[in-house]
């Protein structure tokens, strides 16, 4: 097979302080201002110097701030905190105060410049992500395998993924078998068996075998790329404590600047001293500024969301995560939630004979059926290495259950009614038939023309973390709710397998709904974690709704307002706490900043600090905000499932 190498572009460098110009900026301008006062204080230069230097620093150091703000002002009719600081960086020189006003434009641009770099580097980490996706494919056209751009690959085109390879796109195997890390995309912490027919993600990583795939998303759909534009999505929509920031700042700042300039205006009025009350309205204008309260929430929600997405849970939203910092209920629906979302034979007995050869006539007969029950049958017994025998006159009887003939003898496998119809059933048959009913199991018999022969016992198994989850979200303190449309019997087994006490059956989609609806009212703000499509109406009706395994469905993302990329229950939790964490943070920044203002206020009226003072005070209020917010996307070791995500 030929093989033909393309060069490719390699990723983009991470993202350094020096070359990002809002931080770059003002930093310049900050050596700037301290070279200017050092030399009109110690090299004794002329004064116009000493201006000139400032004035230089102040357009270096505020081009990026202000020029925003003025722009907000003439775009959108909107008053910001950096028109305050316009305001009094321009007071400040008028009164010749041009250090004053230099100081108070380098260290908010500074400041601005630290928001803005963590914000972008943010971004910039998320985007990173398709680093993982590799930017070239083995593609394979007309049996010669050639090394084309990634970029190129569109569904139906077909490539190569060697042992330890990343997948450049999504796909499905159609030749060879392999296991495959999947953690960049699921958060899973295992890798799971892929073989033909099953779906792989871009950025997965190719575990012992060499396969061959057909491409299912072109490489600008992938899986890592629709995950990027999510969570950028996503960290666009606000909370309601950043709508709250939002609506305060549009009424606060006009307010603030019309008691600066009424100071002004009734000095001149009664003919007090311009230049003192000038500069009181000044310094009150820097004080009131509330720059960490504005930062205060954004900083923590997208270091949450970003936390949250590291881990294979998309978050759509600020308000999302505040809505699941709230919850006091968790409610589940049952079938590919809980339990793994296809039937297996949990028990078989043979009444009277060898158990292996009943298991064998059965998995014989329904060899011959696609329906779920009989794919588990043909599964059991191929797990102990049983072969079927070649099945004659096959036919379904109406729904009742299925017939065919094994070496002239006739058998059959249908429900115990069926059976009891023709023939009374054995004391022991009866036994066993109630016993597996009342565990909630699917029971079917295996018999001939002569009696029953065996018992089959199936059920939509729960999954192996359904246990772990459910303790850790019971140690939170929620309510938990299991809603299913299966039987009352089969739902209260099921649930109590798994821990949750409370369990309801029977339920059509709409009345999942009533029952989400009910319990908001008994216990308030409820979670419901479903598949995304078939519970799509209950998922809307709860506070939040999570949908679970998204990673290759768009309709179980579109449809939830959090979807968790795996299959893993324990991520429920991890959600939460991520939410919660995050939330946290946001609340001490609030408090942090209106302590801040409250101090700040009457000390600026009072008197007792200067524009210098007030601009420091400020500032550093604002890094800390930024940087405690940072805090929302760490997380104890002992909160994170597993540390497959540090490869990310």
């Amino acid at each position: 097979m030929t093989t033909v190498a393309l060069p490719v572009n390699s990723p983009a460098p991470a993202l350094r302080w020096w070359a990002f110009a809002p931080l770059r900026n003002p930093l310049l301008a900050a050596a700037l201002a301290l070279a200017a006062w050092l030399a009109g204080r110690w090299l004794n230069l002329p004064p116009r110097v000493e201006v000139l230097g400032f004035a230089v620093s102040i357009l270096l150091g505020g081009w990026f701030w202000a020029r925003e703000s003025l722009e907000a002002l003439l775009s959108e009719g909107a008053i910001d905190i950096g028109f305050l600081m316009i305001a009094a960086t321009i007071g400040s020189a008028l009164l010749g105060l041009w250090d004053e006003a230099a100081a108070l434009v380098v260290l908010f641009g500074v400041a601005e410049g630290v928001e803005e770099y963590t914000q972008a580097t943010t971004r910039n980490a998320v985007r990173a992500l398709m680093n993982l996706v590799p930017q070239t494919a083995a593609v394979i056209e007309q049996g010669v395998e050639r090394v084309l751009p990634a970029s190129g690959l569109v569904p139906g085109m077909r490539f190569r993924v060697r042992p330890g390879e990343r997948f450049p796109t999504d796909g499905r195997i159609v030749e060879g078998a392999t296991s495959v890390n999947q953690a960049p995309v699921t958060g899973e912490s295992m890798p799971v068996p892929r073989a033909p027919g099953d779906e792989v993600f871009a950025g997965s990583i190719n575990g012992d075998g060499a396969v061959i795939v057909e491409a299912t998303r072109a490489f600008a759909d992938n899986s890592i790329a629709r995950i990027i534009h999510l969570v950028e999505q996503a960290q666009e929509q606000k909370g309601r404590a950043q709508q709250w920031i939002d609506r305060f700042g549009r009424r606060y700042t006009p307010m603030v600047l019309a008691v600066a300039l009424g100071m002004c205006v009734v000095a001149w009025l009664v003919g007090a001293p311009m230049d003192f009350w000038t500069q009181k309205a000044i310094v009150l204008l820097v004080a009131s500024a509330p720059c960490a309260l504005v930062i205060s929430t954004p900083i923590a929600m997208a270091a949450g969301i970003r936390s949250a997405s590291r881990h294979g849970i998309l978050i759509k939203g600020g308000v999302h995560l505040e809505h699941l910092a709230r919850i006091t209920g968790a409610a589940f629906d049952k079938t590919g939630t809980l339990t793994m979302g296809a039937p297996r034979v949990v028990a078989f007995e043979a009444f009277g004979g060898a158990e292996d050869t009943a298991l064998a006539i059965a998995a014989s007969l329904e060899g011959q059926s696609r329906h779920p029950l009989a794919l588990a049958v043909v599964e059991a017994a191929a797990q102990r290495g049983i072969r079927p025998f070649p099945v004659t006159d096959f036919n379904a009887m109406n729904g009742s259950g299925i017939a065919g003939s094994i070496d002239g003898m006739r058998w059959y496998v249908a429900s115990a009614g069926w059976f009891a119809e023709r023939a009374e059933l054995a004391s022991e048959v009866t036994a066993a038939v109630a016993r597996e009913r009342r565990a909630g199991h699917t029971v079917s018999l295996l018999g001939s023309d002569s009696g029953v022969q065996a018992l089959i016992a199936m059920a939509d198994t729960p999954r192996a973390e359904a246990r772990d989850a459910i303790d850790q979200l019971r140690r939170m303190n929620l309510r938990l709710v299991m809603l299913s449309g299966d039987n009352a019997v089969t739902a209260s087994a099921l649930a109590a397998s798994v821990g949750i006490e409370d369990a309801r059956g029977d339920l059509k989609p709409e009345d999942k709904v009533s029952a989400i609806e009910a319990l908001q009212r008994e216990s308030g703000p409820m979670l419901m974690v479903g598949d995304g499509v078939n519970d799509a109406p209950a998922l809307a009706a709860a506070t939040c709704g999570i949908a679970m395994g998204a990673a290759g469905s768009d309709a179980a993302i579109e449809a939830a307002d959090v979807a968790l990329l795996s299959e893993d229950l324990r991520r429920v939790a991890l959600a939460i706490r991520i939410s919660r964490h995050a939330m946290q943070v946001s609340r001490q920044n609030i408090v942090l900043s209106i302590a801040v203002l409250v101090a700040m206020i009457p000390s600026a009226l009072a008197g007792w600090i200067g524009i210098t003072t007030a601009v420091l005070v400020h500032e550093a209020a604002e890094l800390l905000a930024v940087l405690n917010g940072l805090r929302a996307g760490q997380l104890r070791a002992e909160t994170a499932i597993d540390s497959a995500q540090a490869n990310l």
